[in-house]
């Protein structure tokens, strides 16, 4: 069957094939091969090992391939008097700093396809998780997009974790016990993950908290988890030890308050 596809795209015009319109045979052999074996599966070659060489795959560090970061079933939404569910955002890879701390998103294109292919897409995830580095590559070349700076630009490989964590932590540096705070794990209950924005809510609290702010607020719907979110701010606290002293001052004012709207 395979043989049989390749001959078949074999003796079709150069033109046919998506992306590059290559006069060598063996570029375009080469092109029938990636694209047979999927856009998974090419990720996988291509990709993977570029964020491996970073550095991303050794602990504490990670990456979570292929998640579904909102509901798997997709969002409830009515159409024509028909309750129907919408596609999940499922991001290709996801770079986590800590566990509980993803740093960076990225999205994987064919490598006929342009590296910046999968940028918007990125960007639009990276917005939504609350992320301040998007990038998007085709398994040969990466864009990356900044925003704290605002730059997009062409990188030759992806940065390893501790060089997106400095370029994170320098606008507005953090202690070093802060910083074992706002990275330390949530409280797992296998039946109760904590979703996206609940994670957002919890770790902007904590954050907060660290930079001295003694009031925090905040404001979620009906139904998304107010009490999750001040059980893990109150649990991240706890088992960092944030309060060892019993400082009064601690406990009188500072407050993280979980509204209803």
């Amino acid at each position: 069957m395979f043989l049989s596809c390749f001959e078949s795209l074999w003796n079709c015009p150069a033109k046919s094939v998506p992306g590059k319109n290559p006069s060598d045979p063996i570029k375009l052999a080469r092109l029938v091969v990636e694209a047979s074996i999927g856009e998974p599966l090419a990720h996988r070659k291509y990709v993977v090992p570029l964020l491996q060489a970073a550095g991303w795959e050794k602990a504490p560090f990670s990456i979570a391939e292929q998640r579904c970061f909102t509901n798997p079933k997709g969002r409830i939404r009515v159409v024509g008097g028909k309750v129907v569910r919408g596609k999940p955002k499922r991001s290709d890879y996801l770079l986590r700093y800590r566990p509980d701390f993803p740093i960076a998103v990225v999205e994987a294109k064919a490598n006929y396809k342009t590296p910046s292919a999968g940028l918007s897409q990125a960007k639009e995830y990276a917005e939504i998780l609350d992320l301040n580095f998007a990038y998007s590559t085709n398994g040969k070349g990466i864009v990356g997009f900044d925003y704290r700076t605002g730059i997009e630009r062409i990188v030759d490989c992806f940065p390893t974790p501790d060089q997106l964590w400095a370029r994170l932590n320098a606008t507005a540096p953090l202690s070093t016990s802060a910083i074992e705070r706002v990275l330390a794990p949530f409280y797992h209950d296998a039946e109760r993950l904590p979703r996206y924005y609940q994670r957002i809510a919890s770790n902007r609290a904590i954050d907060a908290i660290m930079r001295g702010r003694n009031r925090v607020l905040i404001t979620m719907a009906t139904g998304t988890g107010k009490t999750v979110v001040a059980f893990q701010i109150c649990y991240k606290l706890w088992s960092t030890c944030w309060n060892r002293n019993n400082d009064p001052v601690k406990r009188a004012s500072n407050t993280a308050r979980v509204c209803q709207i």
